[in-house]
């Protein structure tokens, strides 16, 4: 993929990002059924350039601003929910790394990588801030034990970003950043991802067995059981990116919905139609705010902003998941049979409960920086 052949305008990209859905969408409703990822999706998403879509032009990229990544992901949410969500994992992962480059860090490592069709694979909301597994120094790196789940498009994904703990680190706990080749000896998946909703994400177990980390892919070397300032980027670029592909679930939703019941001329109907467009309003509203405060992936890397981020992001998701009952509501009964799509998407559209981080974790962590302690107790 050169520069010359990825979309180079919003409207460009957005309406591949809609062919591509509707290429996908006479399919998603039997993956929904079998779980099984589309290797065909990632694969178009990689050709097409979409992939490489936030990388700056000057590595390679499609140069797109943070905002047209989630118009991207929400156009895809609207025809195809797992795949959306999932892409936004790889996305999120871009976009923290446009961040570090926007504040004068070296991210042509990854640029690279991601320019020549990797598709990266997150770890981040299992690992949080203690992280999980065993990391054991030998010469020249680590040798690693772990189990990652839940890791969204592992099975059509390159490199696994993720992070080990070290516990016998001088001084003291650590956790070890780190990218691992999905391909590396010792790397395996077992599928053990069967939800409610998203079930065709792939979002399975990683397990690492003896796998050896060389102290080149350590980016990060970290107090495992402090507040580290990364998780404030990581915040601040991925929940919108996350969140805009669970809009175009709720986008799809409302054309749904007010397109069958169109015509009809029941009160009830009318009340319910004007209770889901304040919903459906609400959400997009604050996936928005959310664009907005990360001034294109140059916000300030502070609490108050995570805060405020994981705030909005909070109640985004109920709005969301009310935008969708609401549109089975306004449908009817048949809106609970399984052969009306509303029923899928009622159940994918809860998965965005469970990014980081779920309400009660979320209401914590702004209290206490609202109320100056800080992240952590």
């Amino acid at each position: 993929m050169t520069t010359s052949t990825v979309p180079q305008t919003t409207a460009d990209r957005v309406a591949l990002a809609r062919r591509i859905g509707t290429m996908l969408r006479p399919e998603v409703a039997e993956r929904d059924r079998t779980g099984e990822i589309s290797v065909t999706a990632f694969d178009t998403l990689r050709e097409s350039g979409l992939s490489a879509a936030l990388v700056p032009a000057e590595f390679g990229g499609g140069g797109a601003t943070h905002r047209e990544m989630g118009e991207i992901l929400r156009e895809l949410g609207r025809h195809d929910p797992s795949t959306a969500v999932t892409f936004a994992m790889h996305s999120h992962l871009v976009a923290t790394q446009v961040w570090r480059h926007n504040h004068g860090n070296d991210a042509s490592a990854v640029f690279e990588k991601v320019v020549a069709g990797a598709i990266l694979v997150s770890t981040g909301a299992s690992d949080w801030v203690g992280s999980n597994g065993r990391a054991e120094r030998v010469e020249g790196g680590y040798r690693v034990h772990a189990r990652k789940a839940p890791a969204s498009g592992c099975e059509v994904g390159t490199v696994l970003v993720t992070s080990i703990r070290w516990e016998a680190a001088p001084g003291g706990p650590q956790v070890l950043h780190c990218a691992i080749p999905m391909a590396a000896p010792g790397v395996r998946i077992e599928k053990t991802w069967d939800t409610l909703g998203l079930r065709a994400s792939g979002s399975h177990s990683v397990v690492l067995e003896d796998v050896f980390v060389p102290d080149a892919a350590i980016s990060l070397a970290r107090p495992a059981d402090l507040w580290p300032p990364l998780l404030n980027v990581v915040i601040g670029a991925a929940l919108p990116l996350v969140m805009a592909a669970y809009l175009g679930i709720a986008d799809e939703a409302l054309y749904f919905a007010t397109a069958l019941v169109a015509g009809r001329t029941d009160p009830h109907i009318f009340q319910l139609a004007g209770e889901l467009t304040n919903a459906h309003t609400a959400a997009a509203d604050l996936i928005e705010a959310m664009f907005i405060g990360s001034d294109n992936l140059r916000f300030a890397n502070t609490d108050d902003y995570a805060a405020r981020t994981l705030s909005r992001k909070t109640v985004a998701a109920e709005t969301l998941i009310e935008t969708v009952r609401l549109a089975i509501e306004t449908v009817g009964g048949v809106g609970y049979s399984r052969t009306c799509e509303l029923e899928m998407r009622y159940r994918d559209v809860h998965g965005c409960l469970f990014h980081p981080l779920p309400r009660a974790k979320q209401t914590q962590f702004t209290g206490r920086v609202v109320l100056g302690s800080g992240p952590l107790g």
